[in-house]
């Protein structure tokens, strides 16, 4: 049982592997399998997609990438330094946007004077330096998302694990949103594994969406995907691949009772 991050273990820069995963909570009566057999390969820079119903273990998956928790059986590598970005922006709320970035420079050792021309940088790439001296309760929602994109960005990792990270935003901001991680990730090409349960965006931003199937979680589609960049999400294309994910889906809720699903 392991999980690493050490890129000398025959990984490259950024690429992830699991192999025969299981993730096992709770102990004799509350036992609940939520991973089995899990084993998955990521590029160096793919960005992935991750969809499946709720409980099947999809954030769990990312606890395991990140290294916040252990896999019971089987293991996980990681292939440099990991970061998260939430559903939720997760700000400091009594520092500004700027202070928010430079605490995470500072907790890589940044000196003060280069860390407070970088965080403002930073938030100039996410389309926010004008906003750098606010405090996250004068920001909107979306701009609260961009703070946590650049806080990210700050982290140089090599891993990015992103659990709907854009879920709580209106259809308009989500649709900049996705335009701009896009863009971050085309620049700084760092590995992605974006968690959604939304089939279109899943489509829109991924190099490949993988469908994980429930009780205990495994993948059980990958739909790669070719299309070229950049993509709309109202567009008849994204919409086809959407609906042919959307039905896998269906196929595999449908085929456990509700009661076969955990929140986790």
């Amino acid at each position: 049982m392991t999980t690493t991050a050490d890129p000398a273990l025959s990984l490259a820069h950024g690429e992830v592997r699991l192999r025969g995963v299981r993730k096992v909570f709770g102990a004799r009566d509350t036992k609940v399998t939520v991973l089995q057999d899990m084993d998955l390969d990521v590029a160096p820079g793919e960005f992935l997609a991750v969809v499946g119903g709720s409980g099947c273990g999809k954030s769990t998956l990312l606890s395991l990438v990140a290294g916040l928790t252990e896999p019971t059986s089987g293991t996980v590598e990681v292939g440099g330094k990991v970061s998260l970005m939430f559903q939720e922006a997760t700000l400091l709320p009594w520092l500004t946007a700027a202070k928010n970035v430079e605490l995470a420079l500072h907790l890589q050792g940044v000196g003060k004077p280069e860390r407070r021309d970088r965080a403002r940088h930073l938030l100039g790439r996410v389309r926010l330096g004008r906003y750098a001296d606010k405090r996250p309760h004068e920001l909107s929602g979306g701009m609260r998302q961009r703070v946590a994109l650049a806080r990210v960005i700050a982290q140089d990792a090599a891993v990015v694990c992103m659990d709907e990270p854009l879920g709580a935003l209106d259809a308009l901001t989500r649709d900049q949103m996705h335009d701009l991680v896009e863009d971050v990730w085309l620049e700084s090409r760092f590995t992605v594994l974006f968690v959604t349960h939304n089939v279109r965006e899943a489509v829109r931003l991924a190099d490949r969406a993988i469908l994980m199937g429930g009780r205990p979680g495994r993948v059980i589609h990958e739909q790669p995907n070719a299309m070229p960049r950049p993509r709309v999400m109202d567009s008849p294309s994204v919409a086809t691949r959407a609906g042919a994910l959307t039905q896998s889906l269906k196929e595999e809720v449908s085929s456990h009772d509700q009661s076969d699903y955990f929140v986790i």
